[in-house]
């Protein structure tokens, strides 16, 4: 007998089994269709949906943290609690000097102020930053570029714009070059940049004015305050690692309690994005569950349905095995026709659900964020393929196992 496999007429037997009863095959074709296809679509838009969480944090280190000063909870040497107090850049120089943890660092300081340019004009944030803050918040850069250490160092009096803001100035005329005047000072622009992500310090960037913080605090009598420290740590270390070093710089410039956690308040990042994992971990572990359930559905009823052909075909399989057909041409048979069932409503299942998935990117693809990854990846069509595949023979091969037990008396005398 010839190898059932490669045997042409093996596989027009399997045609005309599995279509001797369409409306049971159409059903059973349509559990497993739906099993790969919702299992590929929770696989898939998980991962989209964790792009999508994840581009509100787009082009910050997630690594980073950050501290400003509060109000004292505790009155110590004199003063009494509820002062109010400002770090400044001896404090930052000191945190500097004594930490071996960080990365890049970066001071912030905010100023509100109208901006011209010829009549036009737009009210602005400006934003006092040091040339580490493109390292931890990194921008889009739509022309010219970032304010550098030796605008920092020279005190230049220059400006990257926010796009928004260039937009409002010179009406898609390029800015770069060109003069804008900050409370009747002339800062000459160098760049235009935008955010990335949703998630900002101090405001949006496409709002805001950018200028050397040096520049800022010397030209708007600032003195050496800041309102804001922003970091990032080496690798192994968190943002939590650094606070000892900034009580031990805010404690030794200032009249702060010793006992008073209060009075910095710290930012840490990398705890959200931990928590966001955490959060999509569980997401995909609920969609990995969702989806298995599902798909054993699917599996059962090509169990289900390759029993009830075993049973109409007893008499035949009796007949063929009185005739010398072997046992293993009896499996093959059965299992065949499970095989090529799982394989075509699995395949239809994966083209749809990516079908799905690419709409829905579309739908959520940003200009700027680009796209939030909804789609299958091919390794994950692939295992899901197999374990359709794996399970549907599983599903089969006790009927299998039993069509090839039958004796061919008794079957001849199945009624």
């Amino acid at each position: 007998m010839k190898n059932a496999i490669f045997d042409w007429e093996n596989w027009r037997e399997i045609g005309s089994t599995l279509s001797r009863n369409k409306t049971r095959t159409f059903l059973t074709a349509f559990g497993i269709f739906w099993g790969v296809a919702m299992l590929a679509v929770l696989w898939g838009g998980s991962s989209g949906l964790e792009g999508m969480m994840k581009r509100n944090f787009q082009g910050f280190a997630t690594n980073m943290g950050g501290c400003f000063p509060q109000r004292t909870t505790m009155s110590y040497r004199g003063f009494n609690k509820g002062m109010d107090w400002s770090m400044n850049q001896d404090d930052v120089d000191f945190i500097r000097r004594t930490c071996p943890l960080i990365e890049y660092s970066s001071t912030l300081n905010f100023y509100g102020s109208s901006v011209k340019y010829g009549t036009k004009s737009t009210a602005g944030r400006i934003m006092g930053v040091e040339s580490d803050m493109f390292d931890i918040q990194i921008p889009v850069l739509h022309e010219g570029r970032v304010i550098n250490q030796s605008d920092i160092t020279q005190t230049r009096k220059v400006a990257v714009l926010g796009k928004n803001k260039a937009d409002e100035l010179f009406s898609g005329e390029s800015p770069i070059g060109k003069f804008v005047s900050i409370d009747n000072i002339y800062f000459k622009v160098i760049g235009v940049v935008s955010q990335k992500s949703d998630a900002s310090i101090g405001g949006n960037m496409d709002d805001s004015i950018i200028i050397p913080s040096t520049t800022m605090r010397r030209t708007f009598n600032m003195g050496k305050n800041i309102n804001f420290m922003i970091y990032t740590m080496k690798s192994g270390h968190t943002p939590k690692d650094i606070e000892p070093y900034v009580w031990r710089a805010v404690r030794s410039n200032h009249p702060l309690n010793p006992n008073d956690n209060q009075a910095v308040w710290f930012m840490d990042i990398s705890e959200n994005f931990k928590m966001a994992d955490n959060l999509f971990f569980g997401i995909g572990i609920l969609a990995l569950f969702v989806g298995i359930g599902t798909l054993l559905a699917g599996i059962i009823g090509v169990g289900n349905i390759m029993w009830i052909i075993v049973k109409e075909r007893t008499q035949e399989i009796g007949i063929r095995r009185a005739i010398g057909a072997k046992p293993r041409d009896i499996i093959v048979q059965i299992l065949s026709e499970g095989m090529i069932l799982t394989a075509i409503a699995g395949i239809a299942g994966i083209c749809f659900a990516t079908l799905i998935l690419y709409v829905a990117d579309q739908l959520t693809f940003d200009p700027i964020k680009g796209s939030a990854n909804f789609q299958l990846q091919f390794h994950s069509s692939v295992t899901i393929m197999l374990l359709f595949l794996i399970l549907g023979t599983a599903a089969g091969l006790i009927p299998a196992i039993k069509a090839m037990r039958i004796k061919p008396i008794e079957a001849l005398n199945d009624k």
